[in-house]
């Protein structure tokens, strides 16, 4: 069993036992500020296979997602409550593309590669993204990283 199978085996044990070190983490990612960019990735193992590299030109945001359906507000006039058209109204996107998205659009210069489910408790979702300078010499002159990235 190598390294990166061991530390997810641990996350994996960690959520089904509801473990005191994830309670922990959970009232610290509460506190955090809705995007943050952190050192390294929680889950070195799926940053790995989305595409993260250890090196200058990668950058891992942590970001904060509301959950719950859209809310629609409920007509003025008069109607049967069957057509009120309010609840049972979903979004197209998922959390996760919404959350990438919002990455997106914060740090324009640079391209989100991948991200991956970190937290969730009954208000919000955590998303880790794994973004890359592609303008980065590091990254620019490794041939596969451009190959992979496709630049």
């Amino acid at each position: 069993m190598n390294m990166y199978t061991r530390v997810a085996n641990t996350w994996r044990k960690m959520w089904k036992e509801h473990s005191d070190e994830l309670k922990a983490k959970a009232i610290e990612l509460r506190k955090e500020p809705t995007m943050l960019r952190i050192k390294r990735p929680s889950k070195i193992d799926r940053a790995r296979r989305l595409g993260y590299k250890a090196k200058q030109g990668f950058v891992v945001v942590r970001i904060k997602v509301g959950r719950g359906g859209m809310r629609k507000q409920r007509p003025k006039a008069g109607r049967r409550p069957k057509h009120f058209g309010v609840v049972r109204i979903k979004q197209s996107d998922s959390m996760q593309k919404v959350a990438e998205r919002r990455v997106a659009e914060k740090h324009p210069n640079l391209k989100v590669i991948g991200s991956y489910y970190l937290y969730q408790d009954s208000k919000k979702s955590w998303f880790e993204c794994i973004l890359v300078d592609i303008n980065h010499p590091a990254v620019f002159k490794s041939k596969e990283q451009r190959q992979t990235l496709g630049i």
